[in-house]
């Protein structure tokens, strides 16, 4: 598998599980509806390990190019690798909100909340102030760059073999997401990844849903820009304490 290919197939997975989730807690006549915002942050870290496992071995796993443009800045990453890695994030979310449409296609018409179907594709925030929503998607994008660009790879290497954590190394990075999304996702649904906003918020203009709401274009923004920022910032932080 290719890195291109395995980060399409991450943030697919990432979005099948992340939107899934959403999509079950807030859709009528499923088995997980009115679940609340504890299974939502546990969906989308499971799905953020599910990704990573999948992808990992091939791509690093990034599934968000404010991931690939963080390491980028942090002389982690070659720069000429991050619009093929953001081409293929793209994709990726694009074809895993499409499968959860699919998925739930019956809900989605057994729905008339149209704010609560737009949610299952993309963020929005509690407070509609532009200079807060800003900021919570820095910071709470700043706090993942800066997490992900001090862990370490455990592994044990001898002259006759290696030993690591394998599958396992992805547990740090869900841990993450999740205390993220437990601690600071209540202010505007936590995007931190503009491939997993921005992607989605396409698919769901372009849809036949029934009684859709506004794909709120003028917000779209904030979910692409401030994560980039944050990453920025977050790397940018790490090379000076170098």
């Amino acid at each position: 598998m290719t890195p291109f290919f395995a980060e399409i197939i991450g943030t697919m997975l990432l979005i099948i599980l992340g939107g899934g989730v959403v999509a079950n807690v807030v859709l009528n006549k499923t088995y997980g509806n009115n679940g609340g915002w504890i299974v939502i942050t546990t969906g989308w870290a499971l799905g953020v390990f599910v990704g990573v496992v999948v992808a990992g071995p091939y791509s690093g796993a990034h599934i968000n190019p404010a991931v690939s443009v963080g390491l980028a800045i942090a002389n982690k990453f070659p720069w000429e690798s991050v619009p093929q890695y953001i081409l293929a994030q793209f994709i990726g979310a694009m074809t895993g909100a499409f499968i959860v449409w699919l998925t739930y296609r019956d809900h989605f018409n057994a729905t008339e909340d149209a704010p609560s179907k737009k949610n299952i594709f993309c963020t929005a925030p509690a407070i509609r102030n532009w200079f807060s929503n800003l900021f919570s998607e820095v910071i709470g994008t700043f706090v993942l760059i800066i997490t992900v660009l001090y862990i370490t790879d455990a592994t044990i290497i001898d002259t006759n073999q290696t030993v690591g954590l394998g599958s396992v190394g992805a547990i740090p990075v869900a841990f993450l997401v999740w205390a993220i999304g437990l601690s600071l996702g209540g202010t505007t649904g936590y995007a931190i990844n503009p491939a997993r906003d921005l992607g989605p918020r396409i698919m769901h203009a372009v849809l036949p849903i029934n009684d859709k709401a506004s794909s709120d274009w003028q917000y779209s923004w904030i979910p692409v820009f401030g994560p980039l920022l944050g990453a920025t910032i977050a790397a940018g932080l790490y090379m000076s304490l170098l």
